[in-house]
């Protein structure tokens, strides 16, 4: 396998094509999993991690930020943080976040969730800072249509948050910045500030949901994402594991995430779950696996510049990054768009 690499818009961040994900570790993955799948991803070539205060998920307030530490542990005892581009997130206002802070991205929690992530993470700098989600009430997580709320009392506090950001920057404790969970309205948001306010930094990503069941991006973020430079870093383009094939039939492994987890059923719908029949087969028509046709396709995108994979083991974990050598045939492509047409985005 030889692994492919890319640079982050507007920044000199080389990154690998596929992305380590870390949301399981410290609950569905102890930390000497953790470990291990940190080894073998930077052994595969894979110099691009991504993690966040909130995780693991689902969030509990015992066990916060408990994904940062085992990644703190891991640069400590191996001393590969120089080897690693590592992004990370503040997490948004929410009512399971309440643990975590109130201030949502004001000044002050925007500092001291830098500072906290730093030390949990045991590095001077976070190459990658994200915006987790949006302070304001929209479409995200899996809402489809935005519907104007008269109870949201949000008042747009963009500049000053790429105002502290740059502070941030310049204080040598992030690199870059990104977003994540954003509509094509926040996007452009920031980056008109950015444009009009020079000395403020600009967004180099955007980390949202992409996958066989979800391209929701296309509608009005790829567009924005092509002509304004703005990279996709997508999560979940196996959907949870649905694009894996594991659920099919109704099955519900042992250990598996939807299964541990039944209320993380995003993808798991009566049309999603009749998509990726389809996609099973279709895969299976062309002797591929379902998760390396699921992933290449993501991969070949020309808006995605690295895919977040998770996995609970090293099985997973190696078929996930195999994909990147993975070239669909236009045969398979067509096929892939046909079935969409059909059943277009059953999993927003």
């Amino acid at each position: 396998m030889t692994m492919k690499y890319t640079k982050l818009p507007h920044t000199n961040l080389e990154v690998s094509e596929i992305c380590l994900g870390t949301m399981t570790w410290g609950r569905q993955n102890n930390i000497d999993e953790a470990f291990e799948q940190m080894n073998y991803a930077l052994e595969q070539g894979v110099n691009f991690f991504d993690t966040a205060e909130l995780y693991p998920v689902p969030a509990k307030a015992e066990l916060y930020a408990e994904t940062e530490k085992i990644i703190g542990k891991w640069f400590k005892e191996t001393g590969n943080r120089d080897k690693v581009v590592l992004a990370s997130k503040i997490a948004g206002k929410a009512d399971f976040t309440k643990h975590i802070r109130t201030t949502g991205f004001q000044k002050e929690g925007l500092i001291s969730a830098v500072e906290n992530s730093l030390k949990r993470l045991q590095t001077d700098v976070i190459d990658l800072y994200q915006l987790h989600w949006p302070e304001r009430q929209t479409n995200y997580f899996g809402q489809r249509g935005y519907e104007h709320k008269i109870n949201d009392f949000w008042e747009d506090n963009i500049h000053q948050v790429l105002d502290t950001l740059g502070d941030l920057v310049n204080d040598g404790k992030i690199k870059h910045i990104g977003l994540s969970n954003e509509t094509p309205w926040g996007t452009m948001r920031f980056l008109e500030e950015s444009k009009v306010h020079r000395r403020l930094p600009r967004m180099s990503t955007i980390q949202n949901p992409y996958s066989l069941l979800n391209r929701t991006f296309e509608v009005g973020l790829a567009e924005i994402s092509m002509r304004e430079d703005v990279a996709l870093i997508p999560y979940s383009p196996l959907g949870f594991g649905v694009l894996s094939g594991k659920y099919l039939g109704g099955l519900q492994p042992a250990n598996a995430r939807v299964t541990l987890f039944p209320n993380y059923n995003r993808y798991s719908g009566e049309n999603a779950q009749k998509a990726t029949q389809m996609y099973c087969d279709l895969a299976r028509e062309h002797s591929l696996s379902l998760p390396q046709m699921a992933l290449a396709y993501v991969n070949s995108r020309p808006f995605v510049k690295s895919t977040i994979i998770g996995a609970t083991n090293l099985k997973q974990l190696e078929e996930n990054i195999g994909s990147v050598n993975v070239k669909l045939t236009d045969e398979v492509l067509e096929g892939i768009e046909a079935i969409h047409k059909q059943i277009p985005n059953p999993a927003p």
